[in-house]
């Protein structure tokens, strides 16, 4: 059966702060998803909620993923080691074994920090480090992730890769072809609808997408982990986060079948 995450942004900044996000992992546990992705931007008081969070994924055997807000590469092209270092550590209280970033401020003359950032996690051995394309044009575009790739490999780097579907509108890029491209890298997939508003794209849940997002999911392996992150919200918000949970599964068996 397909391994369902959700985003726990997925139920809104402010909610989310007013709660906590050991308050909605337990919602997520509730509706039957397998696990949670945690969001640094979102936690009050790190130090506390992170090891409370880790105690309850443990107790009901739940994944986890730690999604840091911050970029790799500081906007100037240096490796932002306390970046790293606060993701690294943080990841380490929840006890997640994978922790998200996107590449920042990568370019061309910030190739020399690479065998630092090998070194830096050789020494967390634990902890995989995946990139996720964001939505800029600086870390989240085909050639920009295709150019940090190629350069982590020559550097002895092997680094998977968050695939989030719905982040190519913001950058202009094709999903399919960002899929055909990236795919044997792919390690987990954020599911996310579109749609186009006069001045900006927005998320919307997969049904609402003007996207082709079955096209972008058939493009990528199977037996990934998806993460719901697009808005959860309604009067039965247990109902609802069920509710699509149950869709990413059916999606899932749809696409095995054909």
């Amino acid at each position: 059966m397909q391994k369902v995450l959700i985003s726990l942004s997925s139920f809104g900044a402010a909610e989310v702060r007013r709660h906590g996000q050991l308050w909605f992992a337990r919602l997520a546990q509730e509706a039957g998803a397998d696990g949670v992705e945690v969001r640094g931007e979102l936690l009050n008081r790190p130090a506390e909620e992170l090891p409370e969070i880790r105690r309850f994924v443990a107790q009901h055997g739940a994944q986890v993923v730690y999604s840091s807000p911050e970029g790799l590469w500081a906007h100037h092209g240096a490796l932002d080691l306390a970046a790293l270092q606060r993701g690294l550590e943080a990841a380490e209280l929840l006890d997640a074994p994978r922790l998200k970033m996107s590449i920042g401020g990568f370019g061309s003359e910030s190739q020399a920090d690479l065998p630092r950032l090998a070194e830096l996690l050789r020494q967390h051995g634990p902890t995989e480090l995946v990139i996720e394309n964001d939505q800029t044009a600086a870390a989240g575009t085909l050639n920009a992730l295709q150019a940090f790739f190629a350069a982590a490999g020559r550097a002895g780097l092997d680094l998977g890769m968050t695939f989030d579907m719905g982040n190519w509108h913001w950058t202009g890029e094709c999903p399919q072809a960002t899929a055909r491209a990236f795919g044997v890298r792919v390690r987990y997939v954020h599911c996310k609808g579109v749609q186009r508003q006069p001045r900006r794209w927005v998320a919307v849940p997969l049904d609402d997408s003007a996207a082709p997002w079955r096209a972008v999911l058939r493009a990528l392996p199977r037996g990934l982990p998806w993460a719901i992150e697009y808005p959860l919200v309604g009067e039965d918000l247990l109902a609802v986060t069920r509710s699509e949970i149950r869709h990413l599964r059916a999606a899932s068996a749809a696409l095995e079948a054909a």
